[in-house]
């Protein structure tokens, strides 16, 4: 994956002549290579180079193409940045000003020559829309997670603890090909299934809702995905809650297609939610960007005005929450089309007891 040139010809766009790229994800994002560490400018111009140490250069010169690869130990890094801005015409620079914290873009405005420019947007933008190549990943990455969750089910016993649950979960998807998890699963059960991002603990599965919200990191792209399975026969609330998640979903991801803001799709999930009565129990916003960051652009809220676009990634993850009973939350993962959208996600939806 290398997405140089597209970079190159957004900053030919803006006001700046190069970009300054800081951040891991979208270093990765820009190159296909994970580091640490190292230094990416893109210019308009098509020129790019990646200053980098001893410790990644060999690597980092085999595997990357499009951008000349430099390596930053020889001399200030600081004074050869300086040098290929001067060679390249540089007068103002994109940085990322959301990604950099206070002391170090104060830094890099007193070490750097041109003056500096917000280039923030212009990568959140780019990654935003997924190609066909990012698109391949993300679905392996859900076709992992997925077989992960299917084989965790089998190991439901009433003796078995949500943190033992929460280490199956992990273990599995390393089995099935994960590099790693998205982040930390959320396994809970009985009343902290109340608790959208409630941390698994050290006790038995309770009977009531567990909620397990998962997600496997492969190819540096992440899925994300949550189900609610009933320990024990649900209750007639239960089962209304319940179905209300589901067809708020099912409106949704039936709405959503490109040209929408994002207010708009989270209000179709919402409405749903509120004439059934639990409007005030749905504590969250409908969406969030999925790719390289398990939370990245776009959003669905009640204050988005971004409008989506074809090929953004977003999940769809309506919830009610009853404080000190149970919760419910269902999540897939869409891709935005022109006339609607693909959902990413194959597991099931229908209600499943365990332990009755």
């Amino acid at each position: 994956m290398n997405n140089v040139k597209k970079i190159s010809a957004a900053v030919a766009k803006s006001p700046a002549q190069a970009i300054f790229v800081t951040s891991p994800q979208n270093r990765y994002y820009a190159t296909g290579f994970a580091s640490s560490a190292g230094e990416l400018i893109i210019c308009g111009d098509g020129h790019a180079a990646l200053f980098i140490d001893a410790r990644y250069f060999e690597e980092a010169s085999r595997s990357i193409t499009e951008v000349e690869v430099i390596r930053s130990n020889d001399k200030p890094i600081y004074e050869m940045m300086n040098d290929y801005f001067k060679a390249h015409s540089v007068t103002k620079l994109a940085v990322e000003e959301g990604s950099l914290s206070y002391a170090a873009y104060t830094e890099l405005q007193s070490k750097l020559e041109p003056a500096f420019v917000p280039g923030q947007s212009l990568l959140r933008d780019l990654r935003a829309v997924k190609s066909a190549e990012e698109m391949e990943i993300l679905i392996a990455a859900q076709r992992i997670a997925e077989k992960a969750y299917l084989n965790t089910l089998k190991l439901i016993t009433p003796d078995i603890t949500e943190r033992e649950l929460a280490a199956e979960l992990t273990c599995q998807m390393l089995k099935a090909g994960a590099q790693d998890k998205s982040f930390d699963p959320i396994v809970v059960s009985g009343a902290l299934s109340s608790v959208p991002h409630g941390k698994p603990r050290d006790v038995k599965i309770q009977r009531g809702f567990l909620t397990m919200d998962f997600g496997a990191l492969y190819k540096g792209y992440c899925s994300d995905t949550t189900r609610t399975v009933a320990i024990g026969e649900p209750t007639a609330e239960m089962m209304k809650v319940y179905d209300t998640v589901l067809r708020a979903q099912t409106e949704a991801i039936a709405a959503a297609r490109a040209g929408m803001t994002g207010k708009e799709l989270d209000g179709v999930a919402r409405r749903v939610i509120t004439e059934a009565g639990y409007g005030e129990y749905f504590s969250h916003s409908l969406s969030h960007g999925v790719g390289i960051d398990i939370h990245e652009y776009p959003n669905c809220s009640p204050r988005s005005e971004n409008v989506l676009e074809p090929g953004d990634v977003i999940s769809m993850e309506p919830g009610i929450y009853l404080p000190g009973q149970f919760g419910v939350r269902i999540e897939d993962v869409i891709q935005i089309c022109e006339d609607g959208c693909f959902d990413l996600t194959e597991l099931p939806k229908t209600l499943e007891v365990y332990c009755a």
